[in-house]
């Protein structure tokens, strides 16, 4: 039964690096899940305080996970639009494009979603005579592209958080292996 827990520990570590690239698939709590059954498997040796201090560690992530995102974009000038084409081209990016849609989605989808709100705003608002509707234009691709590359940095920035936790779980992992030998 012991080695069926270590097996399954480790199913689930490289399932949750997996998972830090993959937005579907939950990494560090699989990760983490991971690290419980190698304790439970009796060759985990790990303290209580450490599976605490991990299982803190995990939710952060997992919120910063899913604020990341809509926070960046934001702080990058983005409406409600741009997030929402934001997620949409992450999740159409996987499905028809991977691997590169995970990079190439959130960008084009936050740049189409700030262009459709900032079209939605001008055509809503007088537009004086004096302004060249050309200026206004290219105004708003700018903003979209700026708007894209922050829903883009964001992505990355995930990403890369949740796969240094998700390799640093599979090392503590490893190095209990190899202590309990």
């Amino acid at each position: 039964m012991s080695t069926l827990l270590v097996i399954l520990a480790f199913l689930f570590l490289l399932a949750g690096l997996l998972g830090s690239i993959v937005p579907v698939i939950p990494g560090p709590p699989l990760g983490f899940a991971g690290l419980l059954l190698l304790q439970w498997s009796g060759h985990g040796g790990f303290s209580s305080a450490f599976l605490l201090l991990w299982a803190a560690i995990i939710i952060a992530v997992t919120i910063i996970d899913y604020i990341l995102p809509a926070l960046m974009t934001k702080r990058f000038g983005g409406s409600r639009a741009a997030v929402i084409g934001s997620v949409l081209g992450l999740i159409t990016g996987i499905i028809f494009f991977a691997p590169t849609g995970l990079l190439i989605g959130p960008f084009l989808g936050a740049f189409a979603g700030e262009l459709i709100n900032y079209h939605f705003q001008t055509r809503n608002s007088e537009i004086n005579d004096t302004n060249n509707p050309a200026d206004t234009i290219s105004s708003g691709y700018i903003k979209a592209l700026k708007v894209a590359f922050g829903a883009l940095l964001a992505f990355i920035v995930g990403t890369g958080i949740k796969l240094v936790i998700g390799a640093l779980m599979i090392f503590y992992a490893v190095k209990a292996m190899f202590s309990a030998i």
